[in-house]
């Protein structure tokens, strides 16, 4: 059976067959491999599972059993722990050690296709941001005590930066962990908040103050969460991912082993006196998190003092934004196809084909943007990706929300006003509508007014009036 002709902008240009020079045959079968999975797991109840809040409980064990939890950690993958733990293999047969970062790119890529960040988010967020600060700085010893566990998806993790009064300003940070009498544990008091995935998660990498204000009092402690003494949690519900576990955590007197600090305490003031070599240092990394902590959705994640981590979450970032956008805009031009106005589709409405090319103009631009930066990392050594691409990546991340703004509010409008702020622009008349009539009346106004003018100056015939 032929496969139907795809819709225009509702793939990346590699995938609507065209030549690239990015992917080489690994790539492209990963992709086969990735999409098959998606289109199982996650397509066909995903839009519910958004609209209803909430996936369903065995969805994470799914994505573990089938090792499609694993590529959300950055490239190069943890090879030893994973060959430690039995993973030598993803689907599809790739190899861990050959995973480069165009697999992240379409990793990423095709778990945004259900066209919503909640689905995806419930499986991917915790172990994507939770994992790296213990694989980068913890003790050998921390890692034996966590890691097997959460590669294999026995146990989730997810991490807790954010504070009702400490957002982007990590530095106000206000949970408390003291020491106890006995010198044995932390004992943790504060609250959390937009903490993605923290509803299902057994730990939390958590920024706790260990010390006096401001960025050098704080530190990084695993802390225990579900079935936790002193723990409780609450969902909050947020637009645009209601389903990824957006959670509220409370902490009263939660005691956590002083064995679960994570590199160093408190050594966040150290980043302004740290060259780049040196960002690897595990008594560093706090400082430079600090330095640095954009937001994530409503989530502040941890940025780890490698600029390649940086690269990473900006990236995978402006990767599932450009495909929710792209999922907007195809769905949007298939519509216009279809849909009549005034005796034609849309789609021959010149002001309609105007629109859909702008977004599509944007769209294809910044993927190209990212695939190049993607091509770039896989062949760049981590010192030098951490120099030459931390701001461009940002770039990426920055642009990926305008052109999301751009696409999705052009979907709501041509598909007639299905969404909060393009609702009032359509009842009396749609935007397009309005602006093709004000613009012929105008013009209309224009010429009679015109004629008019002509005919006064002229006069009757015969007439000697000016």
């Amino acid at each position: 059976m032929s496969k139907p002709v795809p819709v225009p902008f509702s793939e990346p240009p590699w995938l609507m067959g065209l030549p690239s020079a990015y992917y080489n045959h690994s790539h492209k079968k990963w992709q086969k491999t990735c999409r098959a999975l998606v289109d199982r797991l996650l397509m066909p109840e995903g839009g519910e599972w958004e609209r209803a809040g909430d996936v369903p409980l065995d969805l994470y064990s799914k994505f573990a059993d089938a090792n499609f939890l694993i590529p959300n950690l950055s490239s190069p993958l943890p090879v030893k722990w994973l060959h430690k733990v039995g993973i030598k293999e993803l689907p599809g047969g790739l190899k861990v050690e050959d995973f480069d970062y165009l697999h992240t790119l379409i990793y990423t890529d095709e778990m945004a296709r259900v066209g919503s960040l909640g689905p995806t988010g419930a499986i991917t967020t915790g172990i994507a941001f939770g994992v790296p600060p213990i694989l980068k700085f913890g003790s050998h010893e921390l890692q034996e005590k966590f890691i097997p566990d959460l590669l294999l998806g026995k146990k989730r993790i997810c991490i807790a930066i954010t504070e009702p009064e400490a957002g982007s300003d990590v530095s106000n940070i206000a949970t408390t962990a003291t020491r106890s009498k006995d010198g044995k544990h932390f004992i943790v008091n504060g609250t959390k908040k937009w903490i993605t995935n923290g509803l299902w998660s057994h730990y939390a990498s958590m920024a706790v103050r260990t010390g006096g204000p401001g960025p050098g009092g704080l530190s990084m402690l695993v802390v225990p969460l579900l079935s936790t003494p002193g723990v409780s949690m609450r969902r909050i519900r947020v637009g645009g991912q209601t389903a990824a576990g957006t959670t509220f955590i409370e902490l009263d007197d939660v005691k956590v082993p002083v064995e679960n600090l994570i590199g160093q305490e408190g050594m966040g003031m150290k980043y302004g006196k740290t060259k780049l070599h040196n960002l690897g240092n595990p008594s560093l990394f706090l400082a430079s998190f600090l330095s640095s902590c954009p937001v994530y959705m409503l989530d502040v994640k941890l940025n780890l003092p490698v600029m390649q981590n940086f690269n990473h979450e900006r990236l995978t970032i402006a990767i599932s934004v450009n495909r929710l956008s792209r999922v907007a805009l195809s769905s949007a031009f298939a519509y216009c196809l279809k849909r009549e106005a005034f005796s034609k589709t849309l789609m021959d409405q010149p002001v309609v084909r105007h629109r859909l090319a702008k977004c599509g103009a944007d769209l294809e631009a910044h993927w190209a943007w990212i695939e190049n930066y993607t091509y770039m990392m896989t062949k760049m050594s981590e010192e030098d990706a951490s120099r030459e691409l931390g701001g461009l990546t940002a770039l990426a991340k920055a642009q990926a929300g305008r052109v999301i703004e751009t696409c999705a509010s052009t979907a709501m409008l041509l598909f007639g006003g299905n969404g909060e702020v393009p609702g009032a622009r359509i009842p009396g008349g749609s935007e397009d509508v309005m602006l093709d009539l004000a613009v012929r009346q105008l013009v209309k106004n224009f010429q009679r007014k015109t004629k008019e003018l002509e005919t006064e100056i002229e006069g009757p015939a015969g007439s000697s009036k000016l």
